[in-house]
C-alpha cells in the first residue's frame, strides 16, 4: 500500500515493539490470527428438515437492510436517490454524483444496499441476518451447530466447593412465544428512502398490530393472509400527495425456538438501545453525551462508554448478555497528525511517514458518526478539487459547507481514501470513498501510543473497571431500559420483559493445586501450596531447586558498550539466582560490540556460531528495535539453531528489580535448555496434551503460521513443537493433523508406547469457524490418528478455547478466585462447554475462558476434564502463577507469534524438543 501519486501534484506542503522477551506474566499483547476460512453454514441435524422447508419458502427473501440514515433513504435499485438527487454510478459524496467511479462518505455503487459492519442499520431498525446478502436475492443461512458429543449425558461437574456466582446476563422473564409471521413488502411506484417506506406502512399499523419493519422485511404476530405465499394490497398517500400501492406477501412462519426468532429479539434490543440516545459507531452503540464521555486531555484522547448486547438461548432460558465497552477517540484531527509528521520528517519525507502511520487506521467522521478504514492517501487531490453535484461542479470544501455547515480551513491537505472490502462491496457500500483529514478523527491507539506506558496507564484507569462498579453500571443500564417509555412500548408490543437483576449461576470452586519443585538434601519433595485469592509461587521458586535443572555452561553474551557495566552486575545476579534454584552458572564468554547496530550483532553471532558450539547465547540490546530482534532470532532459530535469550538493557538498570528479572531470565534459559522449573500432579498417565494456535504473517497477510506444541511426559514438563505455513484452510487442516502425528511418534520414541489419551486445545477459533473446525480439522485429525493407531481405538478430546468473550462472572460483586467453574445456566444447551476462571488480576474485572468440547472419546467425566484443564493452567513457565489458558495452548500462541512476526519461516528442526520460543 502507499499514497497514490505520492510525491507528485499539488500535495499538502508547508515551507518553513518490542523485540526483547518480557518478564511479565504472559509477555506481550499481540495481534492474533484466526485459523481457518469462514465456516460453512450447515444446519443442525435435528433441524435440517424444518430448515429446508423454511429455505424453500424464503427463496426470494433477504433479511438484510441498509445502514443509511433515515433521512438519506435507501434503494434496492441500481442507483441511490438522496434528497431528490440521483447519484453517479459508483463514486459520490453521500450519494451525490462525484464522477464515474468513486464515492465520498458513502453513496450507492451498485444494486445492493449498504450495511454497517455488524449488519445493523445505523438508524436502529431491522438489521441483516448474515453478511453480504442483497435484498430480495439471497436466502437466510442458519448457523445451528450441535457440538455436544452424543456420549455425554451431563456436562455439569460436582467437584469442588459450591460458589454462588452472578454473571453479566439478564433473563427475559416473559417473551413472545407465539408464531411470528414474516412478510415481504413491495411498494409501487418505487420509493427508495427507507424512512418514507416506514411512514407509508405505519398508516396501516392498526391492521398489522405489533411489528418490526426494516423497509423490506416485516415481522408481525398477526396473520394478515389466509395462506402462505398469499399477498394483500393496501394504499397509502405521501405528504406530497403521491399515492402508493403496498403489497404485503407472506413468506414464512418463525416459530418459537427457531434461530431467527432469537434474532428478532436482538433486532428489537438494538432498536431499544438506540432509543436511549446511543449512537452506532462501528459494531456497537456508544454514548456521545458530553457529560458521560471521559476526557484524557494530557494525551488528546476521549473515551465513549457503550454497551455490547447479545440475546441467545442458554441452559436457563433466553438470556441477554450485556457488557460495558469503550471507544477510544482522539481529540486531534488527522490533519493535526499530518502537521506533526511534517514537523518530524520534514517537507521531503513527511508523506511516507504520514502514509505509513495513517493507512490501516480507522477514522470517525463526527458530522455523521461513521467509521472508515483508510487504505490510501490521494496527494493529487485536496478540498479545492471539484466533482459534479446536482449537474454542477462543486468543490469538496463547498459541499461540506453546504451539507454540514463545516468550513474547511486548509485547502492544501490531501484526501484520505477508504476502499471497501469485498464483503462491504457485496453489502452495497461504494468501492471507494474520499475523506477530508480536517474532519476525521482517528480511533483506537497507534503502535507508538501503545509503547507509552503513561498513556496506557491513563487509559487503563478508566477501561479496567472494578467488579463492583461494573455490576453497578450494568444495573444502571438495565434501569435505563426499564424506565424509558419508548423502550417499554417496544417491549410491550412483543410481550417482552427483562429481569432487573443479574442472573445467578451455581458455580464451583476447585481446590488449590500443590506445586512440586525439586528435591532438598533429604530427598523429600518440596511442595508449595499457594493461597487465594492470587495464585503465585514466585518466592518458592527463588529459594528451591527446580525439578529439572539444566546447568548453564559454554555460553556467550553479546553486549554493546553502553550496557557493558550493567551487564556485568546482571551476570552476578544471574549466578546468584541460579544458585538458589540448583543451577550452576559458569562465567560466559563476553563479546563486546563496537556499536549497537544491527550488522554488528549479526556479524558477532555469525563469528561465534561458526567457530564454537555454544549451548546458549544471550544478547543484550539497548532498545525495542523490531528489525534487530527479528534478525537475531532468525540467525539463532533458523540459520544456526541455538537457544537464545534477548534482554533489554533498561531492564538491567534498576537495582530493585534486578534480582526479580534475573530469576525470571534464569527460569526461561533453563526451559530453553530442556529443563523444567515446577510441575503439578496430573493423575491420568500416558496422556499427551496438544496446544494449537494460528498467527498471521505480519509481512504477508495472505499467509499464516500454525503452531503446535505437545507434551511428551506424564507431568507435562517436556514438549515437542512444530510450525507450518499455510495459505488455505485445507493446508491448515492437513498440517495440524500431520504435526499431531509427528508428536505422537515422538511420544512413542520417548515412552515406548503411543499416548493413551490425547487432549487437543485449539485456540484462535471464532464463533463462525466452529463448523469448519468440526468438519475439517477434527475429522482430518481423527483420520490420521486412526492410521497411526491401527486397530487400537483412539481416545481423544478436541476442545476449542475462546478467550475473547463478553461473559463476566462475579462473586459477591468481586472477582471470583482462580479455579472457579461455571457449567450451568449461562452455557449453551447444544454444547459441551464450561467457563473457567484460572487466573487472578490486580486491576479490573477478570474474564473467564470458554471451553467447548466438540469431540470426546477420552472417557473422562466432566469433573476430570475441568480439573485437567485447570491443572494445565499452572504450567506456563514464563509466569510463576496461573494463566488464562492451558500451558500448551499458551506455548503454541507464543511460538506462532514469534514465527509470524519475526521469523517469517519455519524454525530449524533441531529446536523442536526445546521451549526455545519463551
Amino acid at each position: 500500500m502507499g499514497g497514490r501519486g505520492r510525491g507528485r501534484g499539488r500535495g499538502w506542503n508547508r515551507e518553513g515493539q518490542g523485540g526483547a522477551e518480557s518478564d511479565r506474566a504472559q509477555g506481550h499483547a499481540s495481534p492474533r490470527g484466526r485459523g481457518g476460512p469462514p465456516a460453512q453454514n450447515l444446519a443442525q441435524r435435528r433441524l435440517e428438515q424444518m430448515q429446508m422447508q423454511q429455505m424453500q419458502q424464503m427463496q426470494q427473501l433477504s433479511l438484510n437492510s441498509t445502514s443509511r440514515r433515515p433521512e438519506e433513504g435507501g434503494s434496492p435499485g441500481p442507483s441511490r436517490q438522496v434528497e431528490g438527487e440521483r447519484a453517479g454510478p459508483s463514486r459520490s459524496v453521500e450519494g451525490v454524483q462525484a464522477g464515474p467511479s468513486r464515492s465520498v462518505e458513502g453513496g450507492r455503487g451498485g444494486p445492493s444496499r449498504r450495511l454497517d459492519e455488524d449488519g445493523a442499520r445505523s438508524d436502529g431498525s431491522v438489521g441483516p441476518v448474515g453478511r453480504g446478502a442483497m435484498r430480495g436475492r439471497r436466502v437466510i443461512e442458519y448457523q445451528f451447530l450441535r457440538t455436544k458429543p452424543d456420549t455425554i449425558t451431563t456436562k455439569q461437574g460436582n467437584a469442588g466447593n459450591p460458589s454462588p456466582l452472578t454473571a453479566n446476563y439478564f433473563k427475559l422473564t416473559s417473551i413472545t412465544d407465539w408464531t411470528l409471521h414474516q412478510y415481504r413488502v413491495d411498494i409501487a411506484p418505487e420509493e427508495d428512502r427507507t424512512f418514507e417506506r416506514k411512514k407509508l406502512l405505519k398508516v396501516h399499523q392498526t391492521k398489522i398490530g405489533g411489528y418490526i419493519f426494516d423497509g423490506t422485511v416485516l415481522y408481525s404476530s398477526s396473520r394478515l393472509t389466509t395462506s402462505p405465499g398469499q399477498s394483500i394490497t393496501w394504499t397509502s398517500e405521501s405528504d406530497a400527495g403521491t399515492k402508493y400501492t403496498i403489497t404485503v406477501r407472506h413468506v414464512n412462519e418463525v416459530k418459537y425456538g427457531d434461530y431467527s426468532y432469537q434474532q428478532v429479539f436482538n433486532i428489537l434490543m438494538r432498536n431499544c438501545i438506540r432509543a436511549l440516545g446511543l449512537q452506532l459507531v462501528g459494531r456497537d452503540y456508544y454514548d456521545p453525551d458530553p457529560s458521560v464521555k471521559i476526557q484524557i486531555r494530557e494525551f488528546g484522547l476521549e473515551l465513549w462508554p457503550g454497551y455490547k448486547t447479545s440475546i441467545r438461548q442458554h441452559e436457563a432460558g433466553i438470556l441477554m448478555c450485556a457488557e460495558i465497552t469503550h471507544k477510544i477517540m482522539r481529540t486531534d484531527t488527522v490533519l493535526d497528525h499530518l502537521a506533526q509528521c511534517l514537523r518530524e520528517a520534514g517537507p521531503h519525507h513527511y508523506r511516507d511517514k504520514f502514509s505509513k502511520e495513517i493507512i490501516g487506521c480507522i477514522v470517525l467522521t463526527k458530522y455523521n458518526n461513521k467509521t472508515y478504514q483508510i487504505t490510501d492517501v490521494d496527494y493529487d487531490k485536496n478540498p479545492a478539487s471539484s466533482f459534479t453535484y446536482q449537474n454542477a461542479d462543486i468543490t469538496f470544501a463547498q459541499y461540506m459547507q453546504t451539507k454540514y455547515q463545516i468550513q474547511i480551513r486548509d485547502m492544501r491537505q490531501p484526501l484520505l481514501v477508504s476502499k471497501a472490502k469485498a464483503r462491504e462491496i457485496r453489502a452495497g457500500r461504494d468501492e471507494i470513498i474520499d475523506l477530508i483529514p480536517e474532519v476525521c478523527y482517528a480511533t483506537g491507539l497507534s503502535d507508538n501510543m501503545r509503547g507509552k506506558w503513561q498513556l496506557m496507564a491513563a487509559v487503563s484507569r478508566h477501561t479496567r473497571i472494578q467488579p463492583a462498579e461494573r455490576v453497578n453500571r450494568l444495573l444502571a443500564f438495565n434501569r435505563r431500559l426499564q424506565t424509558n417509555p419508548q423502550v417499554m412500548t417496544e417491549f410491550g408490543r412483543f410481550n417482552m420483559s427483562l429481569d432487573n437483576q443479574l442472573v445467578r449461576v451455581p458455580g464451583r470452586q476447585l481446590g488449590v493445586e500443590k506445586i512440586y519443585l525439586g528435591r532438598d538434601s533429604s530427598e523429600r519433595d518440596i511442595v508449595k501450596e499457594p493461597t487465594l485469592p492470587s495464585i503465585d509461587w514466585t518466592n518458592s521458586v527463588k529459594s528451591n531447586p527446580l525439578i529439572v535443572p539444566k546447568h548453564l555452561t559454554d555460553w556467550f553474551v553479546l553486549v554493546s558498550p553502553r550496557d557493558k557495566q550493567n551487564a556485568g552486575r546482571f551476570l552476578e545476579m544471574l549466578e546468584r539466582a541460579g544458585r538458589g534454584m540448583g543451577i550452576t552458572v559458569q562465567p560466559p564468554q563476553i563479546a563486546n560490540l563496537p556499536k549497537d547496530g544491527l550488522h554488528e550483532y549479526i556479524d558477532a553471532l555469525t563469528q561465534i556460531l561458526n567457530h564454537h558450539q555454544p549451548k546458549m547465547v544471550m544478547v543484550i540490546v539497548p532498545n525495542n528495535n523490531g528489525a534487530r530482534y527479528a534478525a537475531i532470532k532468525k540467525k539463532c532459530c533458523v540459520d544456526r539453531p541455538v537457544p537464545s535469550q534477548v534482554l533489554l538493557g533498561k531492564n538491567l538498570n534498576d537495582p530493585k528489580r534486578s534480582m526479580s528479572v534475573a530469576t525470571k531470565v534464569m527460569i526461561q534459559m533453563n526451559c530453553k535448555l530442556g529443563g523444567a522449573p515446577w510441575s503439578v500432579n496430573i493423575p491420568p498417565k500416558g496422556i499427551m496434551v496438544v496446544g494449537f494456535d494460528v498467527c498471521h504473517d505480519s509481512q504477508n497477510k495472505a499467509s499464516s503460521y500454525g503452531a503446535m506444541v505437545a507434551s511428551l511426559d506424564d507431568a507435562c514438563t517436556r514438549y515437542f513443537s512444530a510450525v507450518t505455513a499455510h495459505t488455505s484452510g485445507e493446508e491448515l487442516s492437513n498440517n495440524l493433523a500431520l504435526n499431531i502425528i509427528k508428536a505422537v511418534r515422538k511420544f512413542r520414541e520417548i515412552n515406548n508406547k503411543l499416548p493413551a489419551k490425547i487432549f487437543i486445545y485449539r485456540d484462535g477459533v471464532g464463533e463462525g469457524q466452529i463448523q469448519y473446525v468440526y468438519d475439517t480439522e477434527l475429522q482430518t485429525t481423527l483420520d490420521k490418528l486412526a492410521q497411526a493407531y491401527g486397530e487400537q481405538p483412539v481416545s481423544m478430546a478436541f476442545i476449542i478455547v475462546t478467550k475473547r468473550i463478553n461473559t463476566r462472572l462475579f462473586k459477591e460483586n468481586q472477582n471470583p478466585p482462580p479455579g472457579t467453574i461455571a457449567d450451568d445456566v449461562i452455557t449453551d444447551p447444544e454444547k459441551y462447554d464450561f467457563f473457567l476462571v484460572s487466573q487472578s488480576v490486580r486491576d479490573g474485572t477478570v474474564t473467564p475462558t470458554s471451553y467447548n468440547v466438540i469431540h470426546d472419546t477420552s472417557g473422562l467425566k466432566p469433573n476430570h476434564l475441568q480439573w485437567l484443564t485447570y491443572k494445565l493452567c499452572h504450567l506456563y513457565y514464563n509466569w510463576s502463577g496461573t494463566v488464562r489458558v492451558p500451558a500448551p495452548c499458551q506455548y503454541a500462541h507464543k511460538l506462532a507469534f514469534l514465527v509470524g512476526n519475526s521469523l517469517h519461516r519455519e524454525p530449524h528442526l533441531q529446536l523442536e524438543d526445546l521451549l526455545y520460543f519463551l
